[in-house]
């Protein structure tokens, strides 16, 4: 009996091991989509590169022959060029392209400034009056504020957990940095 016991107790440390080795938490973050989600954001906002609309007609094509090669080649078909967009979005957009021409002076004279944080920071206000100093405030508040909901709201599109808007942010950020043209 005494035989016996030796590789049983083996075989349940063994598959124990197993079970608890197999228990990993993999939380996967897509980097790359977000910065090129980024990029693509930043220049509409900055009115670098014009917003790319896509009519109803292109959309039922475009399905139409995702469908069909879908059951014909399903190999043959590439990655599409990640675009996410809600309403949400379009508008925080749209009010921060907005906001960006009243600010624009104000990052070509040093006095806003990006965090790596992908939120806007006041730098030397002292040239400013106080009613400028307060409306810059104000601009300030508003522009971290959508900022912080484009953040969540890119987040939800692309099905990344909540707790990783900062993430999200932080790649912002490097977009933000880019030279203000």
């Amino acid at each position: 009996m005494k035989i016996f016991r030796r590789p049983v107790w083996m075989t349940l440390m063994l598959f124990s091991l197993m079970i608890f080795a197999c228990v990993t938490i993999n939380i996967y973050f897509p980097a790359e989509q977000v910065e090129t989600v980024a990029g693509e954001i930043v220049d509409e906002i900055r009115g670098q590169q014009p917003g790319k609309e896509k009519s109803l007609d292109n959309e039922k094509s475009n399905l139409f022959n995702k469908t069909f090669f879908a059951f014909v080649a399903p190999v043959a078909i590439a990655a599409e060029p990640l675009t996410v967009s809600n309403p949400g979005i379009r508008m925080l957009k749209q009010q921060m392209k907005t906001r960006y021409t009243q600010m624009r002076p104000f990052y070509q004279k040093g006095i806003l400034r990006e965090s790596n944080s992908g939120y806007v920071s006041l730098g030397n206000t002292a040239g400013l009056r106080l009613k400028e100093q307060r409306n810059l405030k104000n601009l300030v508040a508003a522009e971290n504020n959508d900022r912080r909901k484009l953040y969540g709201e890119i987040g939800k599109a692309m099905k990344i957990d909540p707790s990783q808007v900062d993430r999200i942010g932080e790649i912002f950020a490097k977009e933000w940095q880019k030279p203000v043209r």
